[in-house]
């Protein structure tokens, strides 16, 4: 009897049979521990090296710190869609961290004092505010349709003489022919316009801004104010028809009749067309028109010393006392933005951008960074310090009204209307050749997540106002670098060339 020979296969088990179950177990593996010592972790450690970012709550009860701002329909849902916060911790140290609410309280006073002590006295202290002059006159688009070597023409400003465009061109029905605000391009509605216009002059210390338009975004109220706050802080949510509308709807604007409105903290200033027929806002695209309120707050509250541009997507948890102390005052700077979380250079926002149908003319952005490019832009590295990084994010912005920070406004804005709102794209372009230098406190991304929460715009159909040309973004191509104007700026953002 012979032997019989006999195969034996020995397989692993199913469960590692699959190469993506395995990478996924791996991938479980290492990151649970990282997720349980986030969650079981202190809050209050990390907390106590952030900026200010608790609460402020005054000691009375029935003040205005403590009280709800405004009381909201449940259908309207503003508190829906908050986006979490992706960092624990901060690396800048904290300006406002005791946890007693005397020592708080005792530091708001303090804060308060000194910004009213500095808008009181500008004109002797180190932050006076020397003024631009603007061109006037009409052109046929707001900000004047510059060309490259019109808008560069004035990035040098030595001469306080020089009159720089800073919007405010295109020709609108006026009211009052010899008054600033007959000429701005969005006339506030007939019925509320005077009692804006006082607000808006009168307001002569710190402004808090906003604008929604197309119903973009919802309107949320500032948290952690200060008992003195709303009695010294000009708060200013600017709305359309398509916002004022669904506002409406909801009855949130009633009390609106008679004299201007307000919704808990914010002045809702609507802004519509003047008569004659012409019932459009300065630009087709909703971001462009916010812009020019983010961009051009200077212009709008003439006598304002200090200004906090809040997306509508965001929500303050921090007093704006607070932050321009901490932020501007304290830091001797001009303005303060906080780092973007994730870009570093220009260009690789303007792929993010393409990438990402943030604008859909994809032609468009290589236009503008070809331009950009041959005019000097450069990819960050460490010899642009004190500056961080090239891209900022922009969702709130705190400035002190003066000439470095009107001007670099003023230079941007120009910008955004000759190419695009992106106004990232621009920020390195104008801030690393303008002269005089701005002083820019660019704070990281962990501070900024403490001192507001980030909300998801409201859903819209379509390309949710992306902008620019509609149908399939096409994708840029690697092999167009090769004689581009930005070739020489991708290889050293690279580290191929160090040229």
């Amino acid at each position: 009897m012979g032997w019989v020979r006999m195969r034996v296969r020995v397989r692993s088990p199913p469960v590692m049979q699959s190469k993506l179950l395995c990478l996924s177990l791996l991938y479980l593996l290492t990151t649970l521990p990282l997720a349980l010592y986030v969650s079981f972790s202190d809050p209050a450690s990390a907390a106590s090296r952030c900026l200010v970012f608790l609460p402020f709550r005054s000691s009375a009860p029935s003040s205005a710190a403590s009280a709800a701002l405004f009381e909201y329909p449940r259908e309207y849902g503003e508190h829906k869609h908050a986006i979490p916060a992706t960092r624990a911790l901060c690396s800048d140290p904290a300006v406002f961290s005791g946890r007693s609410l005397s020592v708080r309280e005792g530091h708001y006073k303090t804060v308060l004092e000194e910004i009213n002590k500095l808008c009181r006295n500008l004109s002797a202290s180190p932050y006076a505010k020397p003024a631009l002059r603007y061109q006037n006159g009409r052109r046929n688009s707001f900000a004047g349709n510059l060309s490259t070597v019109e808008r560069r023409s004035f990035f040098n400003h030595t001469d306080s003489a020089v009159e720089i465009p800073c919007g405010f061109f295109k020709e609108f029905p006026v009211r009052e022919s010899g008054d600033f605000f007959g000429q701005f391009a969005f006339f506030i509605e007939e019925k509320i316009l005077v009692a804006h216009r006082l607000a808006m002059e009168k307001c002569n210390g710190v402004v808090v801004a906003s604008a929604i338009f197309n119903d973009h975004d919802k309107i949320r109220q500032p948290k952690g104010l200060g008992s003195e706050t709303l009695r010294t802080v000009c708060f200013f949510m600017f709305i359309d028809d398509a916002t004022h509308r669904v506002l409406a709807s909801h009855n949130i604007l009633a009390g609106e009749r008679g004299e201007a409105g307000t919704v808990g903290a914010w002045r809702v200033a609507r802004l519509v067309a003047g008569a004659g027929g012409d019932h459009r806002l300065p630009y087709e695209n909703p971001a462009m028109n916010g812009v020019i309120v983010k961009y051009l707050l200077h212009r709008l509250f003439p006598n304002a010393r200090f200004s906090v541009w809040v997306d509508a997507k965001m929500q303050l948890t921090v007093d704006p006392l607070l932050l321009v102390h901490s932020f501007v005052a304290g830091k001797g700077a001009d303005m303060a933005v906080s780092k973007h979380p994730f870009n570093l250079h220009t260009m690789e926002e303007a792929i993010a951008t393409a990438r990402w149908r943030k604008w859909g003319d994809v032609d468009a952005i290589r236009a503008q960074m070809e331009t950009y490019c041959r005019n000097g832009l450069q990819p960050w590295s460490p010899i642009k310090l004190p500056y961080p990084s090239d891209v900022p994010d922009t969702a709130i912005i705190i400035r002190r009204h003066g000439l470095a920070s009107d001007l670099f406004s003023c230079l941007l804005f120009n910008e955004l209307e000759a190419f695009n709102p992106r106004d990232q794209l621009a920020f390195a372009y104008v801030r690393d050749q303008m002269s005089p230098k701005v002083i820019m406190n660019m704070f990281d991304v962990e501070v900024f997540e403490h001192i507001a929460v980030e909300y998801r715009h409201n859903l819209k159909r379509g390309n949710g106002g992306a902008g620019g040309k509609q149908g399939i973004t096409r994708m840029a191509s690697s092999g167009d670098i090769a004689g581009s104007s930005c070739e020489r700026y991708l290889l050293k953002m690279w580290g191929e060339t160090t040229e």
